[in-house]
This record gives C-alpha cells, structure tokens and sequence, in this order.
C-alpha cells in the first residue's frame, strides 16, 4: 500500500466514525460512544493534513495545465510562480503526515507506577531522590493527574532510599515513560564544608498500570506477609498490623505497602505494583528475543543509559539522548517540566521514523 492509498484508508475510517456516532443504536450505548470518539480523535490530525495535501496535489495540477496550455505569459508567470510554492508546501506536508503515521504505542494511554531510587553520591542521592519525587509529584498536580504514594524508605537526613507512587490520569505513560533512566546531579550538598560540586545519582523506573486481563497471577504463587507500620502516621502505626508485603514466588519479586491504614488498601496498591513489575518482565523478554531490531529503535527505555544530568551551579538540565540543553533547572525542579517532555516525545517520534 503506498502513501496515498494509505491516507484514503484513514479517512474513509474516520468518516466511517462520523456516521456511527450520528447512529441512534450507537449513541444508545456510552461505552461505544466513547470508544468510537477516541479512535476518531487519534484519525483527525492526519485527517486534516491529508485534506490540505488533497488540495495542494489538486492546485499543483491546476498549475500544471495553466502553465502547458495558456498563452498569457502573465499568467504562466504568476502560475510557475505559485507551482515552486505548492511544491514546498506539499513537501512539508509529506514530512508532517509520515510524522503524524508513526505507530502510537499501545500503553500510552495509561496511568504509571514510578520507581525512584537513591544511587552512587550517599546522603546527597537521597536528597536528589527525594527532590525527583517532588518534582514529579509537583508535575502530576499542575497536569491535573492523581499522585498517589505507595512506599516509602526514607534516610535520616530527609532524603529518600526509595519511592513507590502511582501516577493516574490521561495519557501519563505517554509523557512520563521517557523518565526511565539515570539522573544524575551536579551541586554542592548541604554537608559540605568546603563549597566543592559533588556529582551524584538516582534512577527513575516508569511502568504502564496493567489491567487483570493483561497479566495472569496464580493466587497461589504469591506469599503474603503481614507486618506493623514504621514511621509517622498516628496512633494506628506500630499498633495494628497493616502493612502489607507481597512475594510472587516464581521470579522472586517483593513488593511491600504500608502507605494506608486499610491493610486491604495496602494490599491492593502492592498488586499493582507487582502486577506492573511483571508486566515490564514480560515485554523485556519479548524485546530480548528481537533484540536486533530493538537496537535500531528509540533507546529511551534502556535504564542503565545516564538520560539526564541537573547541574545546579548553572541552572542547567541537559538530555543527553537528544542532546538537548535548558537553562531552567530551578522552574523545572518545581514541576515545570512540560517544555522537556514535549520536545522528548518529538525526538522520540523523529527517531522512530528515521528507524521505519
């Protein structure tokens, strides 16, 4: 199937939508409806581009036939003129609408479980986890999503070992999973005398919320400890036993919540903790076996790549993936991240279609 071919496909789809969603038995049923709007949206950019391109071709043969048929120079002149015009333009609309085809990934739509971790620095990885965990959480409200914490190992000087959250909303996959990765941080710590910029580090772990049909769990592989609460939390903590600590036995994953006072809460966010850990296993074993064609695509799901650095003396936040550089750091460590993610998923569609 060519390009075109491919384009009058999209939208003969897309009409196809309209004239379901004016269909009374359709509209009568909600869960349709909404399926059936969501599919259309995700065809109405490429839609609107390919109108535009349908009627620069036309105008490009209208051209055509003035330029090879009429005898008035002015007008030829005015018609070659336009020619060179529509030429660049259809060019360009070529280049948008391959970008507009590249395949959306299927978890995008998705709320995320994040892992973040204190790395190589000591004291100081803890405060720049904890700093990342903010950062993230600040990021969730200002998009409007819902942070919810579901573990926490803290330091004793206020930073954190690691952090456990789930992130839900619209499409928080989509723009967080390019957070996967090292971060690594330049700055002078608190604890230091001396005024000399320290570098460490904390990785990040982003995974799609699955759904129970997605990945199956034999109840009967699973250990479940129950244990007493630490840390702050009221008169309930260290009193009733909530705290939940889950062990699926056949890969020897541990996940533990002790977030909620409800112990049947705790145990459900560990489920989806686990259930994402498993997940991720799966497609990591899949993309083992076509490990060739996984070289060739986007790296941003490789955790062991150094993704990011924050350099505080500068105000600096440099991507390395993209090679990018913002002199923002102190906006962006308040959640104004937007700008960043944004150009990511650029870089992200960009590189798949050099791939393609």
């Amino acid at each position: 199937m060519d390009f075109l071919d491919k384009l009058k496909e999209i939208k003969e789809k897309f009409e196809n939508f309209n004239n379901l969603l004016s269909d009374p038995e359709i509209l009568s049923d909600q869960k349709r409806v909404v399926q059936i709007s969501k599919e259309r949206s995700e065809l109405e950019e490429i839609v609107k581009e390919y109108d535009k391109y349908v009627e620069v071709i036309n105008n490009i043969k209208g051209n055509t036939e003035i330029i090879e048929q009429s005898d008035d120079e002015e007008l030829t002149a005015i018609a070659e003129e336009e020619l060179e015009e529509l030429k660049e333009k259809k060019n360009e609309l070529e280049e948008s609408i391959k970008f507009l085809l590249v395949p959306k990934d299927p978890n995008d739509d998705k709320s995320i479980i994040m892992e973040i971790r204190a790395g190589t620095g000591g004291e100081e990885a803890g405060l720049f986890a904890g700093d990342l965990l903010r950062m993230y959480t600040r990021y969730a409200e200002i998009k409007g999503w819902k942070a919810e914490l579901i573990d926490l190992s803290e330091t004793g000087v206020g930073g954190v070992k690691e952090a456990v959250l789930n992130i839900s909303g619209n499409s928080v996959f989509g723009s967080l999973k390019f957070e996967s990765g090292v971060h690594r941080v330049q700055r002078v710590p608190a604890t230091e005398a001396s005024g000399r910029v320290h570098t460490s580090a904390a990785s990040v772990v982003v995974l799609p919320e699955v759904e129970d049909v997605e990945i199956d769990i034999d109840p009967n592989e699973i250990r479940v400890d129950v244990y007493r609460s630490g840390g702050a939390g009221g008169q309930n903590v260290n009193k009733v036993e909530t705290a939940i600590r889950l062990t699926h036995i056949p890969t020897g994953l541990v996940v533990q919540c002790q977030d909620e006072r409800s112990q049947l809460k705790n145990r459900q966010k560990a489920m989806k903790v686990l259930k994402a850990r498993l997940y991720d296993m799966k497609l990591n074993e899949q993309s083992s076996e076509i490990a060739a064609q996984r070289k060739s695509m986007v790296k941003s799901g490789d955790r062991s790549d150094k993704i990011r650095t924050y350099n505080y003396p500068q105000n600096r936040i440099t991507d390395h993936r993209m090679g990018l550089t913002l002199y923002n750091l102190s906006e962006a460590m308040e959640g104004e991240i937007d700008d960043l993610i944004s150009k990511l998923k650029i870089w992200d569609r960009t590189e798949k279609l050099r791939a393609s």
